[in-house]
């Protein structure tokens, strides 16, 4: 049956019988006994069959309903039943859609992206959009912004403060919110698509590293001579032997390693990625790694986190190992808690061992998710040893460290 139009619409006569007229896509136009038009659409959401309504025909035209159909779908694509969300969005405001604010739309907007952020991402977001967007937008409904002009000015003050890479996130963040409202059908475009091109410039780099042998020995040296906490020095200490992600290493548990078998298992929810992309990582622990568990169990073996903060029940913090870092006197130029990893890639691949164990170990993500699982197992063995030889490597270095690399 070719799709409706206008003129067929307006020629449907009521007959005194439920009737439905399809379109496409699984969108249709109900008339009711009594001759009332309504636009309705079929879908499947979890192999169960579901409808959702579009208004009524003429106050939504054809078109819209159309482009409602469209935006359901995309929905649905994401794996969210439009139902379910439609009933969301429209207890978003106390008036209804029409009057959901920025804020309210970028809070539901967050909540939704919770099942597959982290929480400290998530969190991050949050304080972007508090500090930066919403004094500005935040109390403005989101439909009466539609001006990239609007937009620009919170960024140029973003700007002001040298802030560029906020400052291109912060637009970014905007966008998904914009565009999130337009799948609801709250917002009719999303005004930051064409301020791309009006921003600074900035290109990301990569985490300050030491990468240099003679670099790295002095950098291991300082770091025996820390005069800091015991427990930001062991989780300096551990950082540099497993090469693991800051977050990863601040929030390791105690029941996450196995004394028995020499491995440390970070869990999914500490992992970096989307929660269908997070796995488990299987670190394998040096003789060296032991010690420094072994060594700090003293302080934090009773509780939760290896390297516990200062606040009862809470992880180290999130600055923990970088201010020990400033405080050895190294500037975020020259090495962050993240450079570790850069660090251990580096040299490691210098001295020849496997790229692709080496990747493994860095639980950098394969495209294909069957290789990735079937590589993890295969190179657990040879990831032990080559976790064995870089701390072997970094005693070494310190030692050459020691005698001013004379030996070298």
């Amino acid at each position: 049956m070719p799709p409706l139009t206008e003129v067929k619409l307006r020629a449907i006569k009521p007959t005194g019988k439920i009737e439905r007229f399809s379109d496409s896509g699984g969108l249709y136009l109900e008339v009711s006994k009594a001759g009332g038009k309504h636009w309705r659409w079929k879908y499947r959401f979890e192999k169960k069959e579901k409808r959702l309504s579009f208004g009524p025909w003429p106050e939504t035209t054809l078109k819209e309903a159309r482009e409602r159909r469209d935006a359901a779908r995309k929905l649905l694509r994401t794996g969210v039943d439009p139902g379910t969300r439609s009933k969301q969005v429209r207890a978003i405001g106390p008036a209804g859609e029409a009057s959901a604010t920025f804020e309210e739309v970028a809070t539901e907007f967050i909540r939704n992206q919770r099942n597959v952020w982290a929480e400290s991402h998530a969190k991050r977001v949050e304080g972007r959009l508090r500090l930066d967007v919403y004094p500005h937008i935040g109390h403005r409904p989101i439909a009466s912004v539609t001006e990239p002009r609007d937009i620009l000015v919170i960024i140029r003050k973003i700007e002001a403060r040298k802030a560029f890479d906020c400052a291109h996130r912060v637009l970014g963040i905007c966008s998904r919110v914009f565009r999130y409202g337009v799948t609801l059908g709250i917002v009719s475009s999303d005004p930051c698509r064409d301020l791309k091109g009006a921003l600074v410039p900035y290109q990301k780099g990569q985490f300050a590293a030491l990468t240099k042998p003679e670099e790295v020995g002095r950098l291991m040296l300082a770091i025996d001579n820390y005069k800091g906490t015991v427990v930001v020095r062991a989780a300096l200490v551990f950082s540099a032997l497993t090469f693991c992600r800051p977050c990863e290493v601040r929030r390791a548990e105690w029941r996450e390693v196995d004394f028995n078998k020499n491995i440390w298992t970070v869990s999914k929810q500490t992992m970096k990625g989307t929660w269908k992309t997070r796995a488990e990582h299987h670190v394998p622990l040096s003789r060296q790694a032991i010690e420094v568990l072994e060594g700090i169990r003293p302080y934090s073996g009773t509780g939760k986190y290896i390297f516990p903060g200062t606040k009862k029940g809470r992880p180290l913090s999130e600055n923990g190992v970088n201010g020990a870092i400033r405080n050895m006197g190294y500037t975020d130029e020259q090495m962050t808690a993240h450079g570790f990893r850069a660090m251990a890639s580096t040299l490691l691949n210098e001295l020849a061992y496997r790229h692709d164990v080496i990747e493994a170990q860095l639980a950098h993500k394969d495209s294909n998710q069957i290789r990735a699982i079937y590589n993890r197992a295969e190179y657990m063995a040879e990831r032990r040893h080559l976790m064995q030889a870089w701390a072997d490597y970094l005693d070494e270095l310190r030692a050459l460290a020691t005698k001013g690399f004379s030996g070298s």
